[in-house]
């Protein structure tokens, strides 16, 4: 039997927190963030690869209906957190304050961990070959072994609504953009 980071009950109340707890961050950050020229100049690119990031791993998955190994699957087994992740950063990087960054890690580890466990759970549950998937494909930090394979697919895209993801930042991205000005 699996061993797990987080007890049922707290990664279940951290399910349902996560969103209402992403928009109190949101608001944090509008407030704080104090972004220049050259601050945006280096945070929203990275916050755009985290993007692309997300938008590749959406184009490779079909929730619920088949296990995602393509794409950036192939590398890593949660890329689009990981992308997500990599999006804030750079939008931190843009508004400059050190102290949001430490925010955003504890945000991260205290509420994405375990709703991270509870999915790779259901995926276990849902698919026999996870237990490979996972023995072979690191969670987090991406190992870069072979060809990626599969291909994108822009159904699966507009299907997962990342389209929102990108709305967001772009929102964001302007919202610090005329902050700056």
């Amino acid at each position: 039997m699996r061993r797990y980071w987080f007890p049922k009950p707290y990664a279940d109340a951290v399910a349902r927190l996560r969103v209402p707890a992403g928009f109190l961050l949101a608001a944090i950050f509008a407030w704080a963030a104090r972004p220049t020229w050259e601050s945006l100049a280096v945070g929203l690119p990275v916050g755009a690869l985290g993007l692309a990031l997300r938008a590749w791993a959406a184009g490779h998955l079909a929730k619920n209906l088949e296990l995602a190994t393509t794409g950036p699957y192939a590398w890593v087994r949660n890329p689009l957190y990981l992308g997500t992740l990599m999006a804030a950063l750079g939008l931190v990087i843009a508004a400059r304050r050190l102290w949001l960054g430490l925010l955003l890690a504890a945000f991260f580890l205290l509420l994405y961990l375990p709703v991270i466990e509870q999915e790779e759970q259901h995926l276990r549950r849902l698919f026999a070959g996870f237990d490979d998937y996972a023995a072979r494909v690191p969670l987090f930090v991406p190992r870069f072994r072979g060809r990626p394979g599969g291909r994108f697919r822009w159904e699966l895209y507009r299907r997962n609504r990342e389209y929102q993801a990108l709305a967001a930042f772009l929102a964001v991205a302007a919202f610090l953009i005329w902050r700056a000005a």
